[in-house]
């Protein structure tokens, strides 16, 4: 059985759920969220992951599943595709600011503090708490900061 629902309310309750690694962020701002659409009484949401093998990825779309049941959705499907493959371009001038008011220093060929917006940063690790994010240390602030890659 399918609610009476629109396109645009199943976007508003994407936008609700936050991506695991980053809560800062929601799973739409992520980019991750590609499509959403009815076909017939069926709902179909497209999902593609930052990279191939996240590990957050399950967990993301038993948060869809779960967002949808409890607004009574259940003739549903979530769909992975793998092309085209995500990208850092899909993340908006926004969400970029998000992710630097919590800490990240947003992807960009130029990496600044998210602290102090220091140029004198000396990257850690190429790996950070997750594959998409590296450790960096502000010279100026001494402050250690993640950078989200930029893909």
């Amino acid at each position: 059985m399918v609610k009476e629902i629109s396109t645009h309310t199943i976007w508003e309750l994407l936008k609700t759920i936050p991506d695991p690694e980053i809560p800062a962020i929601s799973i739409v701002d992520l980019g991750i969220v590609r499509n959403v659409h009815f076909e017939e009484t069926t709902l179909h949401i497209t999902v593609t992951p930052t990279y191939s093998g996240c590990p957050a990825m399950s967990f993301m779309k038993d948060e869809i599943t779960r967002h949808l049941e409890l607004q009574g959705i259940t003739n549903y499907q979530v769909n992975t595709s793998l092309a085209p493959a995500w990208t850092t371009d899909w993340m908006s001038d926004e969400v970029k600011a998000k992710l630097k008011e919590a800490g990240i220093a947003p992807p960009s060929e130029e990496i600044n503090c998210p602290q102090c917006d220091s140029k004198k940063v000396q990257v850690v690790s190429e790996f950070g708490s997750t594959a998409c994010k590296a450790m960096y240390k502000c010279l100026d602030c001494l402050e250690p900061f993640h950078h989200f890659k930029q893909i």
